[in-house]
């Protein structure tokens, strides 16, 4: 018998790149999984394609940066659901110019890299968080990067020591810091809040320039997903391997 078959997953911009194959992988360990993407036409093609697969793949609009949006969504998974067992927060952008030093970088882009990467995480989550209090073992993964590595940046020999690009950088470590507390508020409940690094992954966002592919890049976010009762809670990972805050 599929453990995994009666849980209910939402992964956020999953129209493409990691969060796309992390629905998939998802559905494909029996999770029905809510594909959620700005364009609900987008998310309506996806989720059909996956579902000509035979997996258990629904379509939901969902944009992160609009409260109206997460709003609506929220009664849409109640309303068909009546809980959530895992949020994979994989929406994300890096809008930076890497050829300008940290100084250089636009406040503006500042902004916007946190509207999306923290300050809508967080909305996110504070709005499902109702429903997920509804599950019997909710999980939530936060989708990090190893660039929101504070020690290993302050590190010269580390793999990221000369990759400076600040507002991503300090985004992710807010996220880091953002799972740490909400693990400690929820830590005495069933609840795991995690935040994984997928890996160097060849996506659009670094225009197909990474190191693994994205079937790879999803590993992290699945596994935390999936976590037992034995799992971890305020770990910052990737494939299980403890990283640096």
């Amino acid at each position: 018998m599929n453990t995994q078959q009666n849980k209910i997953a939402l992964v956020t911009g999953a129209t493409r790149g990691i969060g796309l194959e992390t629905v998939r992988q998802l559905a494909r360990a029996g999770v029905h999984t809510l594909l959620a993407g700005r364009k609900r036409e987008t998310a309506l093609v996806l989720a059909l394609e996956l579902q000509a697969e035979g997996l258990p793949v629904e379509a939901l609009q969902l944009d992160v940066t609009d409260a109206g949006s997460i709003d609506a969504a929220v009664r849409d998974v109640g309303q068909r659901h009546g809980r959530l067992d895992i949020l994979v927060n994989n929406a994300g952008v890096l809008l930076e110019d890497p050829s300008l030093p940290p100084s250089a970088q636009p406040l503006d882009t500042w902004r916007r890299t946190f509207d999306t990467n923290v300050h809508a995480l967080v909305a996110v989550t504070q709005a499902f968080l109702p429903l997920l209090r509804r599950s019997a073992a909710g999980r939530i993964v936060n989708v990090s990067s190893i660039l929101g590595s504070q020690a290993l940046h302050a590190d010269p020999a580390s793999p990221i020591y000369d990759f400076k690009v600040p507002a991503y950088n300090a985004s992710k470590a807010a996220v880091n810091n953002w799972t740490l507390s909400l693990a400690y508020e929820l830590r005495a409940t069933p609840i795991k809040v995690n935040t994984v690094h997928p890996g160097y992954v060849r996506t659009d966002m670094n225009a197909g320039e990474g190191e693994i592919d994205v079937a790879d890049g999803a590993r992290s976010s699945v596994q935390m997903a999936l976590l037992d009762a034995d799992g971890p809670s305020g770990s910052f990972t990737h494939l299980g391997q403890v990283l640096p805050w």
